[in-house]
């Protein structure tokens, strides 16, 4: 089953390019779920816990690769693979439509659609997805009015700008590079915040046991960044 949202016809879709080399040449079914920007270790699922039989939401899931691995692998009731590109809910239906019912790719706007569906997930996950590139102070209200009471909202993010600028110490985003589909320089809106920053968003928005812990890259480079691993619950 998919959804899709009128409100983004006519918008340039800055994800279009995103995943597309890797999606003609790996189809295949993650075996593993990674939380760090490398996708080279670290925690895996059991920062989810059990999801057996819960309803689960992948908050910009891109291609939908790890929302896949956990229809293969954990058993959930369902999970909801939303993002708002076209492109990438394209990518998500042709390599991983065969999940369908458990898996459903919903394109929307994550925030939109979290706020359409109150008190319906029982977790709700991103990874590097709408934690970084939605304004927090609508999304994390939202995700916690789509939450069943005491359920689960767990988010990486980067620790750092990539290149090493440190985080916001207050809630501003940043404009980076992006292209559009025929593949003019854009930019997109990218939020990189510090721990108490992230921690007093969630305390606001009406979540409880919030924990935040850091995750260095398993192998120095240019490109590697520290990830932070957010975990905070609605309240019972």
């Amino acid at each position: 089953m998919t959804t899709t949202s009128p409100a983004h016809s006519g918008v340039p879709d800055l994800w279009h390019h995103y995943g597309r080399t890797r999606a003609d040449t790996n189809r295949t079914v993650p075996g593993a779920f990674h939380w760090a920007w490398a996708q080279d270790g670290g925690p895996e699922t059991e920062v989810l816990g059990d999801v057996t039989g819960l309803v689960v939401a992948d908050l910009g899931a891109g291609a939908a690769r790890h929302a896949a691995h956990l229809v293969a692998h954990h058993s959930p009731a369902r999970v909801d693979a939303i993002d708002a590109s076209p492109a990438q809910h394209a990518m998500a239906c042709d390599l991983y439509g065969h999940l369908v019912p458990r898996l459903r790719t919903v394109r929307a706007d994550a925030t939109a659609h979290l706020e359409a569906h109150p008190d319906e997930y029982d977790v709700l996950y991103s990874v590097f997805g709408s934690l970084d590139f939605a304004d927090p102070r609508q999304l994390l209200p939202a995700a916690a009015r789509a939450l069943r009471p005491g359920g689960l909202l767990a988010a990486s993010t980067l620790g750092h700008y990539l290149g090493g600028a440190p985080a916001e110490p207050d809630v501003q985003h940043a404009d980076v590079p992006a292209r559009t589909p025929d593949g003019a320089p854009a930019t997109m809106r990218r939020w990189v915040l510090q721990e108490t920053v992230w921690t007093k968003l969630l305390d606001e928005a009406g979540f409880t046991k919030i924990s935040v812990d850091r995750l260095p890259p398993t192998v120095p480079s240019a490109r590697a960044a520290d990830t932070l691993l957010v975990r905070a619950y609605r309240q019972p």
